[in-house]
C-alpha cells in the first residue's frame, strides 16, 4: 500500500519551518518515525535550496511525501529555470554555504533531480524500518 501527501510552500523564510513541519506531522501520523531526523534535515535543506534558487518571486514551492512499503520518498519541486547537478563540487573551508545537498547526498539513500514541464524536482529516498522491525518482530 502506498501513501502519498503534497503541500505547497510560499516563498518565504518561515517556509522551511513550516515544510519541517509539515513532514514530521505526515511520518509521525503513518508512525514512520525511524527515519524522522534525516527526512527533516533532507527537507530543511531541499526547501532552503527552493527558497534561494528555485522558485521565483511570487511563486510557491511544493514539498510531496510517499511512503510505499519501508520506502519514503521526499520530493520538493520549484518551478524556476535554474538547472541543479546534485554531483556539486565539494565547498571550500572557508565558504558560507554550499554544503546543503552534499549532506542530504549523504544521509539519503538515493537522490536525484527529475525535469518538470515548468521546473524540477529534486527527491531522496530513504529506507525506513517495515511495521515489524520497529516493533522488535523477527521475519
Amino acid at each position: 500500500m502506498s501513501l502519498s501527501r503534497h503541500r505547497r510552500f510560499p516563498r518565504s523564510r518561515a517556509s522551511v519551518r513550516d515544510a519541517r513541519a509539515f513532514v514530521r506531522q505526515v511520518l509521525t501520523g503513518w508512525g514512520h518515525t525511524d527515519r524522522l531526523d534525516d527526512v527533516t534535515l533532507c527537507v530543511s535543506e531541499l526547501a532552503t535550496n527552493a527558497l534561494l534558487h528555485g522558485a521565483p518571486p511570487g511563486r510557491e514551492y511544493c514539498v510531496s511525501l510517499t511512503l510505499d512499503g519501508s520506502v519514503i520518498r521526499l520530493a520538493v519541486r520549484d518551478s524556476g529555470d535554474r538547472q541543479l547537478d546534485v554531483d556539486i563540487p565539494e565547498a571550500g573551508p572557508e565558504a558560507c554555504s554550499g554544503r546543503g545537498l552534499r549532506i542530504v547526498r549523504e544521509v539519503a539513500d538515493d537522490m536525484g533531480i527529475s525535469p518538470e514541464v515548468v521546473g524540477k524536482s529534486v527527491w531522496v529516498v530513504l529506507k525506513t524500518a517495515s511495521p515489524g522491525e520497529r516493533a522488535g518482530e523477527a521475519y
